[in-house]
């Protein structure tokens, strides 16, 4: 691949139009800086050869059983079929004083976002300084009144967060979602990484490039920290909904990484409100859940009577105190869409400091004003469920047809107080392997930050890539696929 193939697959004068300057390139045929090194090698590489390490890397993924559940893929009834995740050869580079400006912003807005949930289900001065209304909050599906006056450890709620963070206009970042409740992605993150650095070791010996490997000792770390206060050694788990769940890989690859157990709730029994596990020497009693169960499925005494996930009596321990729960249950409020519009005012009103990171420009569609204006620009808008996740039940205007509209319009107008939209970001894309060749796809980062003793995080993230052409859809469970994150250290 010759420095002519890259002047050649880049020379359009809408190059700046389709997003290539914000990542990779400054013009035609001139990379960023720090891409250059990386451009340079690539070049030097024949197509024989990248297409050789890219059967190897799709291979050792499913040796692996790195896959996802893709929904909606299927002709048969009940079926979900499952697939590797695929996995681009390009990653994605930032420059270290780029990521420096952007770790600073997630610490600031995950700190806001804590204090904001600390608030809500305690004081709830946010409501009476009349920043959020209260039936904004109250009235939310996500707020859980059992949760009123229920002290957590360390005042934590979220300890694990994942906020998508996209890059438009003139290079600015934006925060897309704030995803407290379960966020998932930070496995492929790891092994995405030790791919690039099996397939291209050379790379890492020319590149400094900060490592992620430690992320599960941070994680650990962050565990440990959310135990109750009278525990010196605590013992955890990761509680899995089950080999059936799409993301049972990262929930086993998670446990396996840190060393503890992987359980489900049959695992599982409260006794006098304490928690314990069972095992062939008897119960252990279990101080922290690193739970990836939904609220609802938790605790059959307390949300769905149906669950067959959870563990009765699981909510009693909690609120007593003897157990810990990463996340706290009802953090879900803090990442509905409904609420995302107010957390540069929570950074404002917690903090006394301006949002270091912007917010999408959003409608809140329960508001007249803005849903008539939505009403009439319809094309043009992403339109988004306040519950919503995964990229389902949204409406992408300009890439919609005039029959897709009007139905989504008729369900606006039935229950406006369900959704949220906002402006089609152009979103910066970056050079991806395709079936064609080399091009330029739309992608988006989810950074991964632990708060604990203190809030940290590795330097990357999960990259996400929108594989079809023109798409701004880029998760996984509707065929988006994943890069490696570099954070050069020079």
């Amino acid at each position: 691949m010759t420095q002519a193939f890259f002047n050649e697959m880049f020379e359009r004068s809408d190059l700046e139009a389709r997003g290539l300057s914000a990542v990779a390139f400054l013009g035609v045929g001139d990379p960023r800086t720090h891409y250059r090194d990386f451009m340079t090698w690539l070049s030097a590489q024949s197509e024989q050869q990248i297409d050789v390490k890219r059967a190897e890397a799709d291979l050792n993924f499913r040796r692996v059983g790195i896959t996802f559940a893709v929904y909606g893929t299927s002709d048969l009834p009940g079926i979900i079929p499952e697939r590797t995740i695929p996995f681009d050869l390009i990653p994605r580079i930032f420059p270290a004083d780029e990521w420096r400006a952007l770790e600073r912003g997630l610490r600031q807005r995950v700190n806001a976002l804590n204090r904001f949930i600390h608030d809500i289900y305690h004081e709830q001065d946010i409501i009476r300084a009349g920043i959020i209304p209260e039936a904004q909050i109250i009235g939310n599906a996500q707020y859980r009144p059992e949760m009123r006056g229920v002290d957590v450890a360390r005042d934590i709620y979220a300890h694990i967060a994942g906020i998508d963070i996209v890059r438009a206009g003139q290079g600015e970042f934006y925060v897309l979602e704030d995803n407290l409740r379960v966020p998932s992605g930070v496995s492929y993150m790891l092994e995405n990484r030790k791919m690039m650095m099996r397939l291209f070791p050379d790379l890492f010996a020319r590149n400094r490039v900060a490592p992620v490997a430690h992320y599960p000792d941070l994680l650990l770390d962050t565990l440990r920290a959310a135990a109750p206060a009278a525990v010196e050694n605590p013992t955890i788990v990761v509680m899995t909904p089950g080999m059936y769940n799409s993301a049972y890989f990262e929930h086993a690859f998670l446990a396996q990484q840190m060393g503890v157990e992987l359980v489900e709730g049959q695992d599982l029994f409260v006794e006098n409100e304490y928690l314990y596990m069972r095992t062939t020497q008897g119960p252990q009693r279990i101080d922290v859940i690193y739970r990836r169960v939904d609220d609802d499925f938790l605790d059959p005494l307390v949300f769905r009577p149906d669950s067959a996930l959870g563990v009765p009596g699981l909510i009693g321990a909690y609120r007593a105190g003897n157990v810990s729960l990463c996340n706290a249950v009802g953090t879900g409020i803090a990442d509905d869409k409904s609420i995302y519009p107010y957390v540069p005012d929570m950074v404002r009103f917690y903090l006394g400091e301006e949002p270091i990171l912007n917010n999408v420009p959003t409608w809140m569609c329960r508001k007249p004003d803005d849903l008539k204006y939505v009403l009439d620009h319809l094309p043009e808008l992403v339109v988004k469920e306040t519950h919503g996740a995964g990229g389902y039940g949204m409406l992408v205007g300009p890439a919609s047809t005039a029959s897709q509209i009007a139905e989504f319009r008729a369900v606006l107008e039935a229950h406006p107080e369900k959704y949220i939209a906002q402006p089609t970001l152009a979103l910066s894309t970056c050079p991806t392997y395709v079936e064609a060749g080399i091009a330029p796809r739309h992608i988006d980062l989810r950074p991964f930050v632990l708060s604990g003793t203190e809030v940290r995080m590795v330097p990357g993230g999960l990259t996400r890539v929108a594989l079809r052409e023109g798409s701004l859809v880029v998760n996984s469970s509707q065929g988006g696929g994943t890069k490696d994150t570099w954070v050069l250290e020079r």
